[in-house]
């Protein structure tokens, strides 16, 4: 009952964090600041950002569950919050204030922050959940490839 109600706790604390990063982008990714950009052409459609948010908080809420159960200590929630402040701020910085350069700087730091969970947690019960963080990896590298883009061609 304890792993379900830890669930529960991180599925509000990261899709919230993805409503408050949406609440601080405030139209973004329909403004004409972002549909005037030279973008990636790797770029995906909008609705994939969506659908991966999805997967990937929902991935990470079962492992961070998981993770505090079995090894709940406070650096651990304190490399959560960075990873939280990260994940809000880079819509902030990128989409409401066009600071494309910081924004890269958040988006790298917060790749960083989350491969340090894959390899630094890789303990006997949590060994296998740490796979649930590839697809948050995976969609850090293109974002930060996509923001890098921006960055060098506009």
């Amino acid at each position: 009952m304890k792993l379900f109600k830890l669930i529960l706790v991180f599925l509000i604390i990261n899709f919230g964090a993805l409503a408050l990063g949406t609440w601080f982008m405030d139209n973004g990714p329909h403004s004409n600041w972002y549909l005037n950009l030279n973008k990636a052409p790797w770029t995906p459609p909008g609705w994939a950002f969506g659908a991966a948010w999805f997967t990937i908080m929902l991935c990470f809420s079962i492992y961070m569950a998981y993770l505090v159960r079995d090894l709940g200590s406070k650096y651990i929630w304190t490399l959560f919050t960075v990873q939280f402040i990260l994940n809000v701020s880079w819509n902030y910085v990128f989409f409401k204030q066009h600071l494309v350069l910081p924004a890269l700087f958040i988006i790298i730091l917060l790749t960083l922050v989350v491969i340090y969970f894959f390899f630094k947690y890789r303990i006997e019960n949590v060994r296998e959940m740490r796979l649930l963080l590839l697809p948050y990896i995976v969609w850090l590298v293109v974002a930060s490839s996509l923001n890098a883009y921006i960055l060098l061609y506009n």
